[in-house]
């Protein structure tokens, strides 16, 4: 298959490119600063040569948008919001000016879109749309906007031969450096990686091999429309997670931190509390009623997989 990947020079794309280039796919990234084979340049808001790609391929899978991991300033939140919509958009504009549309559109989201709940898991039935939930910061509504506004881009897109699906991923947990699993495992490594805030909210994650697996299984389901929740179906309190990735380490500590605490080190990280403060508990309604199967289903396997691979990387290189 011709594989279309806009905005897939990013950590995600990167696990994509790899595992569908192996499976023998011929995997297009489009990208703002191309620098090697298979990279088309585009500016993510307007029609452009590059839509050529999309004409004839079989899948486009857009992942474009601007890094969650920042502080939320005004700024950025205008272009954590605009990168994503105007991504979007375009993506569909080009789908539907193809003489040979893909025949699916899958479109990266986010499980930050679910409330704040400690109480019940989220799937896409019955899962409660965040944004006026009690208690919280009056400015993570500004997250559950974007992603809204980002899956109502692609609801509008007039594509009618082309299948939608809308990804609400959760953590994509990979050995690759810069990854949230690197930044988190240096944390367990350097001792510092307990219970934020008393530990209590739910992380939710996702194994890379899984990711892909689950990518290619919406390729191949032409009944499946909508969004579907990308995550494994074992969320946890995070204090129980950092405690079994500090026991794939083999680290026995892992210092608390307190609100405050949080506060200074997203600071220090020029990132915001609210990625390690929300609770998202989020469950694959969708993907297990359809029939799909983890590989990693839980955590403390998963964690023992990546920690393995981390190291075999470290000893080759």
């Amino acid at each position: 298959m011709k594989i279309v990947i806009p905005g897939g020079t990013g950590q995600v794309g990167n696990i994509l490119n790899r595992a569908l280039s192996a499976a023998g796919h011929e995997v297009v990234v489009l990208t703002r600063r191309p620098v090697r084979e298979g990279e088309v340049h585009w500016d993510g808001a307007t029609l452009g040569p590059w839509a050529a790609a999309v004409d004839g391929s079989d899948v486009v899978i857009n992942l474009a948008g601007r890094s969650v991991s920042c502080r939320y300033t005004p700024a950025n939140l205008q272009e954590m919001m605009s990168s994503r919509v105007d991504s979007a958009r375009v993506v569909g504009e080009a789908i539907a000016a193809a003489a040979r549309p893909p025949r699916v559109w899958l479109q990266m989201s986010t499980a930050t879109l679910y409330a704040h709940r400690f109480d019940a898991p989220h799937d896409e039935a019955t899962g409660v749309v965040g944004g006026s939930e009690p208690g919280v910061p009056d400015y993570w509504a500004n997250s559950v906007e974007i992603a809204k506004a980002w899956e109502r881009a692609q609801e509008e897109a007039r594509t009618p031969d082309t299948r939608k699906v809308a990804l609400r991923s959760s953590m994509v947990m990979s050995p690759d450096r810069g990854g949230v699993f690197d930044v988190l495992l240096r944390l367990a490594r350097l001792g510092l990686g307990g219970p934020v805030a008393g530990g209590a909210q739910y992380v939710s994650w996702i194994h890379d091999r899984d990711f892909v697996r689950a990518v290619e299984f919406l390729t191949d389901r032409g009944d499946l429309t909508g969004p579907v929740n990308l995550t494994a179906p074992a969320p946890l309190p995070q204090r129980g997670f950092m405690r079994a990735l500090r026991a794939a380490w083999g680290v026995p500590v892992g210092l608390p931190a307190t609100k405050w605490m949080a506060r200074l080190g997203a600071f220090a990280l020029r990132t915001d509390t609210e990625l390690l403060l929300k609770s998202r508990r989020v469950v694959p309604g969708r993907l297990l009623e359809a029939g799909f199967t983890f590989a990693y289903d839980a955590w403390p396997e998963a964690a023992d997989d990546l920690v393995r691979r981390v190291r075999g990387a470290r000893a080759a290189g």
